[in-house]
């Protein structure tokens, strides 16, 4: 593919809806940014040996110019000094140098045509360029949050996956199994002297509790009889 061709193809591109369709949009961004660096390379490339042409024939036209000149005093000495025929000789020179320079003229019209239209391209490929960059570095920053957030959800998929919820049932069932077992290490003791004397004092003291607060309210409903 040629360099015009391709320009014409990068520039004329839709980057973005390219970059929809693409099965690996940032695969495609590279490519894309790769192809534009390489273009821009020969576009500049060819801009300056335009611009190294256009040096080396304005030199070329700045001598024919310069010999040009050189036949006008000739014919105008000639002139001077009577001799025609010297002086028609020396116009003939002089118009050859002046068909040359019209030539050569036109050449260099034509280079700065050539020249301005690469800048312009260049302009518009690095503009371009820039774009498809951005583009890169977006896609980029959405790739590591798609990631992240792709990574968050299989986490919280395990987490809530049926696997996981029967190891948090089997710890639960293998706690209750211990409170249970540590409920039965006193299961059918038999309670000491000492525990039964225990027993029997506390026993007392519900008795005598109970018994104070079966006075204490018959008092009151005896005060509200009196009223």
């Amino acid at each position: 593919m040629g360099i015009f061709t391709r320009f014409k193809d990068i520039i004329a591109s839709n980057m973005s809806a390219m970059l929809d369709k693409a099965e690996d949009p940032e695969k495609l961004i590279k490519l894309m940014i790769r192809e534009m660096e390489d273009t821009l390379i020969e576009i500049k490339s060819s801009c300056a040996t335009a611009i190294a042409n256009q040096k080396k024939v304005q030199r070329f036209l700045d001598n024919i110019l310069e010999k040009e000149t050189f036949w006008v005093h000739k014919a105008e000495l000639a002139v001077k000094k009577g001799k025609d025929s010297l002086a028609r000789q020396a116009l003939q020179e002089k118009r050859r140098f002046t068909q040359k320079t019209e030539s050569i003229e036109k050449e260099l019209a034509e280079l700065s045509l050539i020249i301005e239209q690469y800048q312009d391209d260049i302009e518009e490929l690095e503009n371009k360029l820039k774009s498809a960059r951005e583009k890169q570095r977006i896609l980029v920053q959405r790739h590591i949050r798609a990631s992240s957030k792709k990574r968050a959800q299989e986490d919280i998929r395990r987490a809530d996956s049926t696997e996981v919820m029967l190891k948090f049932e089997e710890l639960e069932n293998h706690i209750e199994r211990m409170e249970a077992e540590a409920d039965l290490v006193n299961y059918g003791r038999h309670a000491s002297l000492e525990e039964k004397f225990d027993i029997l004092e506390a026993d007392e003291d519900i008795e005598a509790e109970l018994n104070e607060l079966k006075f204490s309210q018959s008092s009151k409903k005896n005060d509200t009889t009196d009223a």
